[in-house]
């Protein structure tokens, strides 16, 4: 009868392709992190007693700051070019759901105009976006 003699092999592990793929997750991670990011406008909000919750992902977000202007995305626009995109943003799906945010020292007709947009468009999914009062 012969023996074989068995050999202890110890496994090696490549540190140097581990430190790639951590480098990799690490990037793969910071892309979607930046793909998620929201605009926001640094406004006050306006307090409110009653709130209501919606579902952020399917909104039109309007912010409306103190001095007037209006932006959408992050971009500054007119009211003839905010009707644009309302219009074609209901085109593609109705049941958009618009909030207006404006700043609490927004004056009111700037407010008023997009609402009136909203009129013309015949939109009455519409949310005034409050902070909780305290």
């Amino acid at each position: 009868m012969m023996q074989l003699k068995r050999r202890r092999r110890n496994p090696i592990i490549p540190m140097s392709s581990m430190s790639d793929i951590g480098f990799l997750l690490l990037i793969f991670i910071m892309l979607i992190s930046l793909i998620n990011q929201r605009y926001e406008v640094k406004i006050e909000y306006p307090e409110a007693k009653r709130l209501e919750r919606t579902q952020e992902s399917e909104n039109l977000e309007i912010w409306v700051e103190k001095n007037g202007r209006i932006s959408v995305s992050g971009e500054y626009v007119n009211t003839q070019e905010l009707e644009g995109i309302i219009a074609s943003t209901l085109s593609q799906r109705p049941e958009t759901r618009v909030h207006i945010i404006a700043d609490r020292r927004t004056p009111y007709s700037s407010v008023n105009g997009v609402v009136s947009i909203l009129q013309r468009l015949q939109h009455r999914v519409v949310s005034f976006v409050v902070e909780e009062e305290k």
